[in-house]
């Protein structure tokens, strides 16, 4: 795997925790891409899954020590809600100037103001990963926590999308725009719909909280706002769903 180009830029961070993780595929991402930051690993001694039996082989290939649990007579679950663990420290963010410090003419960047649902943070961050984009502007208020449910669900995703952790979204997206973005908004009240979007330019992908969501100073950054358009019953998708929409098609 060819080592990113944004490693070794991350800074120290007052919010860094210890989290718990329970989903294996977020184990093996972080073996792959800082293995120091591994606390422990705790495996059951009976059977687990494949997916925990290579974190137990990568963990060893780098010379970790695997605790192996006896079950206390338990029927072991060896998925994710099973014994099976590990400790780990959070991902550092980026420094803002090095998040957009490799703007490309196509590249796709995302934005979001107020996501509070840890497992929409989580899916989000899946769906960035799987489309390569560019990297993730976060805000310290008003946001979901880095959790080790975001961690868990993101399924190894945070370890592949650098991303920055701001206190002025406003701030941070002018900056965006020095490097070159433009400021996409997304609103169920937009006249323009995604398909008129046109991919001739960086766009910084903004997404708005899941009750509100685009704060009013936050629109008035964008360059262009626009919406999915509904052709059933409801309205409006939760905007996990709608976050992996907006980037498959600025990708397409």
């Amino acid at each position: 795997m060819e080592p990113e180009p944004w490693r070794g830029l991350e800074v120290a961070h007052p919010t860094r925790m210890s989290l718990v993780l329970r989903n294996p595929h977020s184990v093996l991402a972080i073996l792959e891409t800082r293995p120091q930051d591994i606390l422990e690993i705790h495996l059951p001694s009976s059977q687990v899954q494949k997916t925990w039996s290579q974190v137990r082989s990568s963990a060893l290939d780098v010379g970790l020590r695997v605790n192996e649990t006896p079950e206390g007579g338990r029927r072991a679950n060896p998925g994710r809600s099973g014994s099976a663990s590990a400790s780990v420290k959070s991902r550092k963010p980026v420094p803002l100037e090095h998040l957009f410090s490799n703007v490309s003419e196509n590249s796709i960047w995302l934005a979001l103001d107020g996501v509070q649902d840890p497992q929409n943070l989580g899916s989000i961050f899946r769906t960035a990963a799987f489309f390569g984009l560019g990297g993730m502007l976060l805000t310290r208020r008003r946001s979901a926590p880095l959790s080790e449910t975001v961690y868990d669900v993101a399924s190894g995703g945070i370890e592949h999308v650098p991303f920055c952790v701001e206190t002025n979204l406003s701030r941070a997206l002018d900056f965006a725009k020095e490097r070159g973005l433009w400021i996409l908004g997304t609103s169920d009240r937009a006249d323009a719909s995604l398909g008129t979007i046109e991919r001739d330019r960086p766009w910084l992908l903004l997404l708005g909280s899941e009750d509100r969501g685009l704060r009013r100073l936050s629109e008035e950054k964008c360059d262009a706002v626009c919406r999915i358009p509904s052709i059933g019953k409801v309205g409006s998708l939760n905007v996990s769903v709608a976050a992996a929409i907006f980037i498959h098609k600025l990708s397409s």
